[in-house]
């Protein structure tokens, strides 16, 4: 039986889920007692008003979660407990805007740990499988929309003078993370009265920027943070991740799909043995120095026939891979890394059968609606000289808003907090470079490698797609989030991280992700399959 409660007022009685013996204080007392939503009081976060609280119980069961565009399937998850399904909608004043906190608090099993989820491309927050995941091991778990709206759909980016809405890109920045924090921490604690023991962020991708920006302005909001393949220098890298369609359109030579696997294919090929080990990963994209020209002359399959490399397409995949350049040379950012997919250099054939650039939505948004202000801009007109020019607009207007990138990390480390990190070394989305080079920029400012290991340790996953994607073929970790527990609960700093895939044998692949900058080199003998048969050794120049 479900019971709705909705009151619109700030700091009055609200809905939320309180155990009738949450007095007493013990997860023993409190599953005594059937599990009910009951009123408590939510006092706003400073800046903000709290405009309702709404409450649901919800039954324990299989959890069905609806798509969102731009996926089209049905996910359900299983076994999820009973809970508590809190929303708190709060507003700045002025603003106008609605920002929507959620919480979910297992009726039993909570383990006194909360965590918060981070979204992905524009969408600041989780729709359900994070929060699940997260009560189903005993956590409360909260997350916000921070007012804006989901993955792709950036209609709130301009106002109706056709200028930025500042204010929804500060929510989408920073600020409602952090408020969500304050919010998420506060429910929790009055529902279980008691205090949370420890609290954890968890996101990849945006998600992962989200938890970076929470360590370099709210240091004190969480114990633990795992930010898995950070979007953070997102002003520099959404930009960058339009490099391969300007050098497509530039060059007037767009490689067929079936071209690009190729490359591929054959810098992995080539690379492949650098790291001692026959597995068919690029230990260290860095290192290779495969050259796509080997190519030229080389006819490939392709749907409809067979097509062969020209000079053009290894032009154009020398450039990607290069990365952003001035007209004079100067580098800007890293390119794709040799070995990832191409879908930052995405094709169609038009109305006329022809083949032209398909941008990735995301850096198209961005130039398009965050630096053009014109959402149907046409991108295939943007020369070199501009997208230079773009870099370094994105830069100025937005770095402070938005950037990420601030290596002072101090205060985090000052208040013990923890932040563990991985990024897959075939990330076609956002370069791993990216976060190299943060993690050096942090350890310049900071006095070195070893202090900054006291509080913040970087995996490099070869061969792991963006979030671990579908086209992964390295092994991905398998419990990021209980080595960064152990961490700060137990002081067990990780050295290395579990990671296993499942190869297309069927045969389990395991291994252990060297901490950042050792990487992975065979042992050369034993199972090439078997995590055993490597050990973490400093890159070879």
């Amino acid at each position: 039986m479900k019971r709705l409660l909705i009151i619109f007022a700030t700091g009055v009685a609200a809905a939320a889920c309180l155990p009738a013996a949450a007095s007493a204080g013990t997860a023993s007392s409190a599953a005594a007692t059937p599990f009910t939503c009951s009123s408590i009081s939510v006092n706003a976060p400073s800046g903000t008003t709290v405009e309702s609280v709404t409450a649901v119980r919800q039954e324990a069961g299989t959890l069905t979660i609806q798509p969102v565009p731009p996926f089209t399937e049905v996910v359900k998850i299983p076994d999820v407990p009973a809970y508590c399904d809190v929303t708190v909608t709060l507003t700045h004043p002025g603003v106008g805007d609605h920002a929507k906190v959620r919480v979910w608090l297992p009726e039993t099993g909570w383990t006194g740990r909360f965590q918060a989820a981070g979204g992905s491309a524009f969408a600041a927050g989780d729709y359900g499988a994070g929060l699940a995941g997260a009560i189903k091991s005993g956590y409360a778990a909260a997350t916000t929309d921070a007012g804006v709206s989901t993955y792709l759909d950036t209609g709130w980016a301009l106002n109706s003078d056709g200028e930025i809405n500042t204010p929804l890109l500060k929510n989408f920045a920073d600020r409602s993370q952090h408020e969500m924090a304050v919010v998420g921490k506060q429910v929790a604690n009055e529902v279980y009265g008691r205090p949370v023991s420890y609290a954890y962020w968890n996101g990849c991708s945006t998600g992962g920027r989200q938890g970076y920006m929470e360590a370099q302005r709210h240091p004190d909001d969480f114990d633990g943070i795992l930010a898995t393949a950070p979007a953070i220098n997102w002003d520099e890298f959404e930009v960058a991740t339009l490099w391969p369609q300007v050098v497509m359109n530039e060059e007037n030579t767009f490689p067929s799909p079936c071209k690009f696997n190729a490359f591929n294919e054959a810098a992995v090929k080539a690379c492949d043995p650098l790291d001692g080990a026959p597995d068919g990963l690029i230990g260290d994209p860095a290192t290779c120095a495969f050259d796509p020209r080997q190519l030229i002359g080389k006819s490939v399959e392709c749907e409809g026939g067979r097509e062969t490399i020209t000079a053009a397409d290894a032009a154009v995949v020398r450039k990607i891979w290069a990365g952003p350049r001035t007209p004079s040379g100067k580098k800007l950012w890293a390119g794709i890394p040799i070995g990832a997919g191409f879908d930052l250099a995405g094709t169609r054939l038009d109305e006329n059968g022809k083949r032209v650039g398909a941008p990735f939505p995301v850096p198209d948004t961005w130039v398009s609606t965050f630096l053009k202000r014109q959402p149907s801009y046409d991108l295939s007109t943007i020369t070199y000289a501009e997208f230079a020019k773009l870099f370094e607009q994105s830069q100025t207007e937005y770095d402070a808003i938005i950037g990420t990138d601030d290596p002072g990390l101090s205060a985090f480390r000052r208040s013990g907090g923890k932040l563990l990190t991985w990024h897959g070394q075939a990330d076609q989305l956002i370069p791993a470079q990216g976060t190299v080079d943060y993690r050096r920029r942090v350890e310049l400012a900071m006095g070195g490698a070893r202090q900054v290991d006291d509080f913040y340790r970087l995996f490099l996953a070869p061969g792991v797609a963006h979030c671990a994607g579908e086209t992964s073929t390295g092994p991905m970790p398998t419990d990021a989030l209980g080595a960064l527990t152990a961490w700060v609960e137990q002081g067990k700093a990780p050295q290395t991280l579990k990671a296993a895939i499942t190869d297309s044998s069927g045969k389990t692949v395991t291994r252990e992700l060297c901490r950042y900058p050792l990487i992975s080199r065979s042992s050369g003998h034993g199972d090439p399959a078997d995590a055993g048969s490597y050990y973490c050794a400093p890159v070879r120049h």
